[in-house]
């Protein structure tokens, strides 16, 4: 107010308004934080960061995304000098002391007796301890026995790889470059820190919001982890880590996941149940496969070890479509995941090993190999089946072994994402004997050229695709899956010897009784189905009470009208429109003319029925 009143008396205020003030707050007892200047200690940054600059440009150090190199070097070149004294009562204590005669500031690696001005000994050391990021940023050499020179040291140093968050990159990763670059100068191998940088992704809720308490979203790790299992936890997390996205989580995610240990555990229980009842009719057991020398690993001194220079399956015996098939698949997804980790994009990695696993292995090689299992039981050890996808004689003892060499292979593709799932199915496999001490330490498989078959590949999806095509016709008809069908394929000769070959597959996992091949095309035959290899038709002949379908129709088109109604009126309503967001309204629209089509099937098929 006296302020005002002076300025207003020399007729210099032009006006008053009042004026927010941010008052900041202990956030322990609430009381405002007034601020105080004071004596600061820093480091002179720009040095350190002309050189720091100079590693991210020639490539000694990159950044995974490359992205966030623009970030680093928009702070890096307008950096300032860095504060590093901190008014806390933990930390590392800045190492200045001050004479109390003369006033001397004395920084030294050792306690000094007294003043080196005035040789007084009434010292006193500064109070300040030093920021965390300082202490932090020695961490790749302090911790290797800097600034001495140790084995650690020439040994580790610099590290291969940095993981961690973009909200440290200055903070933390800038730091270490700057202050690594400076006191490792000369180092033999270099005096970067480390060569990579993986910014990971921050984990948000399924909102794609930041976790707060504030607002309540918070999940907590632990009771995910209870609730769904930490393999299952750790696989939602690498499917859904894209470089330069967040990790929206979703516990429907996590849940499906959990489905793909269970299926992982289920597979493992067919398998060692098909092994026991071979056992015991001695025809194979694990131990032949422990002994055959399939996984990778090589006599060592001390013992066995693991043989990093193996590559695909070894002693894997190809003698039919589907072995050949799966040999193939299995190299190729290992290519496949050595790629994609080699770059750090493990949600493509997570996404080819989930499908090789459920998608091929489970739901096609466990199903294709299962007459091979089943006619064991009627054959003597060493007799030839033409049981499943055989063209001629296959030993029992091949079917297993190659069963549980892919398996074994599949595990290892694995454990980096369900180690615990993995480590438990791997030792029973040894029956708790294992070679080496975890299924971590074994080699992680990798790709033979001389086993990947194109040629299997492009049967086996033609194959695959007329089985799906018949399943979706008998789907879409209704038709009771135990009800066997007959079926008609138009195809060129080389096709029709693929399926004549492979006859007994299909009318297994097809549930197909009769099938026979026509000279015409079926594209236009009811119940049909079209590719480019084949057309394929289902005889059927359903039988329905006229009656009771009309019933069935009439009551479904009126809930399908009813449903029109209300999408239409709802599209028409201008309030709704201008309220309801814009993906709800583009849903509302799809749904309508969804509904419209099928509102034009039902009506068609009264007509039929003569409604």
């Amino acid at each position: 107010q006296k302020v005002l009143e002076d300025l207003e008396r020399g007729g210099f205020l032009v006006g008053a308004k009042d004026y927010i003030v941010p008052l900041g707050k202990c956030d322990r007892c609430k009381t405002i934080v007034e601020p105080r200047l004071s004596t600061q200690w820093f480091v002179k940054i720009q040095p350190l960061a002309d050189r720091a600059i100079e590693v991210v440009e020639n490539g000694d150090v990159k950044f995974v995304p490359e992205n966030y190199s623009k970030t680093y070097f928009e702070w890096m070149r307008n950096i300032h000098d860095w504060c590093i004294s901190r008014q806390l009562w933990w930390g590392h204590r800045i190492p200045a002391w001050y004479c109390g005669s003369c006033g001397e500031i004395i920084v030294a690696r050792e306690t000094p007796a007294k003043c080196t001005k005035c040789g007084d000994s009434r010292l006193e050391q500064d109070n300040d301890v030093l920021d965390t990021w300082f202490s932090s940023g020695l961490l790749p050499c302090s911790a290797l026995g800097w600034p001495d020179s140790t084995p650690d040291l020439d040994a580790f140093y610099p590290t291969t790889l940095l993981i961690t968050g973009f909200d440290i990159l200055f903070f933390w990763v800038a730091r270490m470059i700057m202050m690594n670059c400076h006191f490792m100068r000369g180092h033999k191998q270099g005096d970067v820190p480390f060569h990579n940088v993986y910014i990971h992704a921050l984990v948000r809720d399924a909102e794609r919001q930041k976790m707060s308490k504030t607002k309540g979203n918070v999940m907590d790790p632990i009771e995910i982890i209870e609730q769904y299992g930490t393999d299952a936890v750790r696989f939602t997390l690498a499917s859904m880590a894209a470089p330069g996205t967040d990790i929206a989580f979703s516990e429907s995610r996590t849940q499906s996941y959990r489905a793909f240990a269970n299926k992982i555990w289920n597979a493992a229980r067919f398998l060692f149940m098909n092994v026991d009842r071979a056992q015991e009719a001695g025809l194979w057991s694990l131990a032949d496969f422990q002994s055959s020398g399939a996984p990778p690993f090589r006599e060592a001194e001390g013992g066995i070890d693991s043989d990093f220079n193996a590559k695909g399956v070894s002693g894997f015996k190809a003698e039919t479509l589907d072995d050949r098939w799966i040999l193939s698949r299995f190299n190729r997804v290992a290519q496949q995941m050595h790629e994609a980790l080699e770059t750090y994009r493990f949600h493509e990695a997570a996404h080819v090993v989930y499908h090789f696993f459920w998608g091929e292995y489970c739901d096609w090689y466990l199903e294709l190999i299962k007459p091979r299992l089943a006619a064991n039981d009627r054959e003597q050890p060493g007799s030839p089946t033409s049981a499943g996808f055989a063209r001629g004689g296959v030993e029992v003892r091949t079917a297993y072994a190659n069963l549980i060499s892919i398996f074994e292979g599949a595990l290892r593709m694995l454990s980096p994402f369900m180690p615990f799932i993995t480590e438990e199915i791997w030792h029973a496999l040894y029956d708790g004997k294992p070679p080496l001490k975890s299924i971590a330490l074994a080699a992680y498989p990798r790709v033979d050229p001389s086993q990947v078959d194109a040629a299997a590949e492009t049967e086996m999806a033609i194959v695959q695709d007329l089985i799906v095509s018949v399943r979706n016709i008998r789907a879409e008809l209704k038709i009771e899956p135990k009800q066997k069908l007959t079926i008609e394929i138009f195809a060129d000769g080389d096709i029709r010897s693929l399926i004549e070959r492979n006859r007994s597959a299909l009318e297994r996992l097809a549930n197909v009784a009769d099938l026979r091949f026509v000279e015409s095309s079926l594209a236009k035959a009811s119940g049909a189905r079209s590719t480019a290899r084949f057309d394929v038709c289902v005889i059927y002949e359903r039988k329905i009470d006229a009656a009771a379908e009309r019933d069935r129709l009439s009551k479904e088109l009126a809930r399908l009208t009813q449903e029109l109604t209300r999408a239409t009126a709802q599209l028409n309503n201008d309030a709704f429109l201008a309220k309801a967001p814009a993906h709800v309204v583009e849903g509302l629209k799809k749904r309508k003319a969804e509904v419209e089509v099928l509102v034009h099937k039902a009506n068609e098929a009264l007509g039929e029925l003569g409604a």
